[in-house]
């Protein structure tokens, strides 16, 4: 019987893979199949609890918790969160420029930003529809780190919004406006880490969202620079 029930729950997994993986964003589909597998995983689990069968059952609802968002019981079962001995979850990464500030969620790569200057201040970046998205790129002309951030999060948003925009003959104005050197609170934000983290911390924060942001990987060379400028500027510290 278990067996059969091992097998529905198969078939299921399939056809739901097959299913969303047309016109599915990529990023949406990763967390869906994450969260689909731990529910699978955990109705196996409570099967081999049923028949007895206690030390599968303990590791794999222990696996299924931890593909849930459930970090902190799944060490029970002798599991941890990927790429570092902490639990990540609701990790996110801080940058912020003359115009607007931008956070990155570690763990879905998600992007929200806030404007804080100019005709939208005050306006969160998911609010502003494709024309006021426009105009604000277009503001941020005078700023060149404040526009190739919101060139960042137009890249993950509109996937074609770079003909759209720049078919209207917009011009970049003014001369790049450097922001000066890093601070140490700054670079902090940046790699989403709390002051006082370690070497080791630092390099491992840089190498895993170096991972979702790095040009050869369609990221954007804006975000890979900034968390370089981080990483340099805490290692730099002693």
């Amino acid at each position: 019987m278990i067996y059969l029930l091992l097998g529905i729950a198969a078939l299921v997994l399939f056809l739901f893979i097959a299913n969303s993986f047309v016109n599915a964003n990529p990023r949406d589909l990763a967390r869906q199949l994450r969260r689909l597998a731990g529910c699978v995983l955990m109705l196996v689990a409570v099967l081999f609890a049923i028949t007895g069968r206690f030390a599968f059952a303990i590791p794999l609802a222990a696996f299924g918790l931890s593909l849930l968002g459930w970090g902190g019981i799944s060490r029970l079962g002798g599991f941890s969160g990927a790429g570092s001995g902490q639990p990540s979850g609701g990790q996110r990464s801080r940058v912020r420029t003359a115009m607007v500030e931008m956070e990155l969620d570690h763990d879905s790569g998600d992007m929200t930003g806030t404007v804080l200057a100019g005709q939208f201040q005050g306006r969160t970046l998911q609010d502003l529809q494709p024309p006021d998205l426009h105009a604000l790129w277009q503001e941020a002309a005078v700023d060149e780190q404040s526009r190739a951030l919101i060139e960042a999060y137009l890249d993950r948003r509109f996937s074609g919004w770079r003909e759209d925009f720049e078919a209207d003959g917009a011009e970049r104005q003014g001369s790049p406006a450097g922001a000066g050197p890093m601070t140490q609170e700054e670079a902090y934000q940046v790699l989403g880490l709390s002051p006082g983290a370690r070497d080791a911390e630092i390099r491992a924060a840089h190498k895993r969202l170096m991972k979702g942001v790095h040009p050869d990987q369609g990221g954007s060379t804006f975000l890979a620079a900034k968390l370089n400028e981080a990483k340099d500027t805490l290692l730099r510290r002693h």
